[in-house]
């Protein structure tokens, strides 16, 4: 089974890309796509991602893993679904054994809305955390700690960064002990500024999290600034990385030598999406998550003369 919570409207008998409640889908691997008729109660669902969660990654310290998956802008609900496989089917050919589950917000299935999708994005980012990350959080247990983990994708962390921001500015949430290990960022449409250590946009990410690892990709074409759709937005921390000096929890990952030593798609997405389809990337997501070795010590790295870290070319 595939495990959604999904924030998007009904349309006929799917979905459509209008923001609503927070529906938790159990989705059979025969489905193509998520479908209201997937849905099962939030009790049912969480106890069932928490059962999937065991095993994890080989590390003493926890008991097993969730992954997070937020999906970026121009994502249908059958383009998120065939992410999420991927994503967890690359993650388990490298051992992984915990859960994978994705956030599913009302992103429509066309570049031209990617303002709207803004908006739609900052509208329902506080459910990543009040439907998903929160409610397993009060779950945790001293003898039983599952290790909650985010993976997000273009505008998909601008979600998580507004997410964690709006927590805190909740008394009901801001009140509880919660935090996550691993925040991953992956081709990331957000701006670098926002991202640096003294930025108030960011300190509530960085309080609730153990490391967050920017992934960028200076081939990234969908994220130039030279795009119509982008003109007078600020450098995006998927295409040109953080700026130094990095907040301490930071990892810079650039990921341009991998990208240009394998073969990939044509096309102006080609250096946007690759990350879904490439083994030695999601190696590195799984080296990540396990949290056994330090951000400079990973097989799948090497420091740059920049300062900063390079997933490495792989076999």
């Amino acid at each position: 089974m595939d495990y959604i919570f999904c924030a998007r409207g009904k349309r006929g008998d799917g979905f459509g890309n209008e923001p609503a409640a927070c529906q938790f889908l159990r989705i059979p691997y025969s489905a193509s796509e998520p479908k209201p008729s997937h849905k099962i109660k939030k009790s049912e669902w969480v106890k069932d991602v928490m059962e999937e969660a065991k095993g994890g990654t080989p590390n003493p310290l926890t008991s097993g893993d969730i992954l997070f998956y937020v999906h970026g802008f121009n994502n249908s609900p059958e383009t998120v679904l065939e992410r999420h496989r991927k994503i967890k089917a690359g993650l388990e050919a490298h051992g992984y054994q915990g859960a994978v589950i994705s956030f599913d917000w009302p992103s429509a299935d066309s570049a031209l809305n990617y303002l709207e999708d803004r908006t739609d994005a900052k509208l329902t980012a506080f459910r990543l955390v009040s439907d998903g990350i929160a409610a397993f959080a009060t779950l945790q247990e001293p003898d039983c700690r599952v290790d909650l983990h985010i993976l997000a994708h273009s505008m998909g962390s601008y979600v998580v960064r507004e997410a964690f921001d709006d927590a805190d500015d909740r008394a009901r949430i801001a009140g509880r002990n919660w935090s996550v290990g691993q925040v991953m960022l992956m081709g990331g449409d957000i701006s670098v500024g926002s991202l640096e250590p003294d930025n108030p946009k960011s300190s509530s990410l960085y309080r609730h999290c153990a490391r967050l690892t920017n992934y960028y990709n200076p081939h990234d074409d969908t994220l130039s600034i030279s795009a119509v759709k982008r003109v007078g937005v600020a450098p995006r921390a998927g295409r040109v990385g953080l700026t130094t000096p990095f907040h301490p929890k930071a990892a810079n990952v650039y990921c341009g030598l991998r990208y240009k030593s394998q073969p990939h798609q044509d096309g102006l997405n080609a250096g946007h999406v690759w990350y879904f389809d490439d083994s030695y990337f999601l190696l590195d997501v799984f080296h990540n998550i396990s949290g056994q070795l330090d951000r400079h010590e990973f097989p799948t790295r090497s420091v740059t003369d920049r300062g900063n870290l390079a997933l490495l070319s792989g076999a």
